[in-house]
């Protein structure tokens, strides 16, 4: 592989509506940014696409503000159930995590499955690993998604899902938006790998199983790399990550081939983004949604998606 490759790095925090105010939208900023930066560095040192993945996904999913580990968003039960999935290009090798709960951090788990012969587990299995791997017991709920899904219980559940970032004003913003969080690595090796992590919609039906432990969600090669957030069934529906890194494969620029691809899901009338990256290091990222929170280094700075016009549906750099 080629050691001169530059390494690049892109992450989100999830999709939907505007965030309530610029109080939001600067602190979300503030974590994105520093994600990203730490994400960088560790490649830069010489870790692998997929050890910086991990590091990513651990750090979002830590962040209270996020969907996904603490601060993960409440099912119609009123319980927490995870789901993540990781997903190194090079060795081609899928792994995931379904409906998992009382962990602190679901990709750990997806990140030792990467060599287990059986990589993807649900609900009771996946606590049966967690078990076994000695994982500490952790409740990942905060006070502010426990009174989001109070004051849902008493409005009987009329919403269809959680807000996409948990902030301290709730209200008609908090059910618009759908959370999850993702990051898409290039190493300096050549190497590329994804991971996905969520909470899941918030008020979900038991048992209802998210697009970010399936390829649909979460798909990489030697040639490409996508994460996808928004609604799960309409990222299940377009297929979207394989859809578009499959496009790569057979000779579509990145670009291009988000382009097409949201073109589609447009059409389609889905709501949902997307972010991705290619061997050659391009970056790239896509939404019908109003609002993609993502950032990125692209080798030389970092900047974000956050006050992306939202007219535009494909972005590159």
């Amino acid at each position: 592989m080629n050691s001169q490759v530059q390494p690049k790095v892109i992450i989100h925090g999830g999709a939907g509506s505007s965030l309530q105010g610029k109080g939001g939208l600067e602190a979300v900023r503030r974590s994105l940014h520093t994600i990203v930066e730490s994400v960088y560095a560790l490649v830069l040192s010489g870790k692998t696409a997929s050890e910086a993945v991990l590091l990513g996904c651990k750090m979002l999913e830590d962040d209270p503000r996020f969907n996904a580990g603490t601060g993960s968003v409440l099912q119609s039960d009123g319980q927490i159930r995870m789901s993540a999935s990781l997903m190194d290009g090079t060795s081609g090798r899928f792994s995931g995590v379904i409906n998992i709960s009382r962990v602190k951090n679901p990709i750990d788990l997806v990140h030792f499955l990467q060599n287990s012969p059986d990589r993807v587990l649900s609900d009771c299995g996946a606590a049966e690993l967690a078990r076994e791997l000695q994982v500490p017991n952790y409740n990942p709920l905060t006070d502010l998604r426990l009174q989001e899904w109070i004051q849902e219980r008493r409005d009987n559940f009329k919403t269809s899902m959680a807000g996409v970032v948990a902030e301290p004003e709730l209200g008609q913003s908090s059910n618009a938006g759908r959370g999850t969080i993702g990051v898409v690595v290039l190493d300096s090796y050549g190497s590329l790998a994804v991971g996905t992590s969520t909470g899941g919609k918030g008020f979900e039906r038991i048992g209802r199983v998210s697009d970010s432990a399936m390829p649909a969600g979460n798909y990489a090669n030697i040639y490409a790399a996508v994460s996808c957030t928004g609604i799960g069934e309409d990222i299940i529906d377009e297929c979207l990550a394989a859809k578009i890194v499959v496009r790569v494969t057979d000779g579509m620029s990145l670009e291009d081939a988000m382009q097409r691809s949201f073109s589609e899901a447009s059409k389609n009338q889905r709501d949902l983004g997307a972010i991705a990256l290619d061997a050659t290091g391009k970056i790239s990222w896509g939404k019908t949604s109003q609002v993609l929170l993502a950032a990125y280094h692209d080798g030389l700075t970092i900047a974000d998606t956050l006050e992306w016009n939202n007219g535009q549906l494909v972005g590159c750099c």
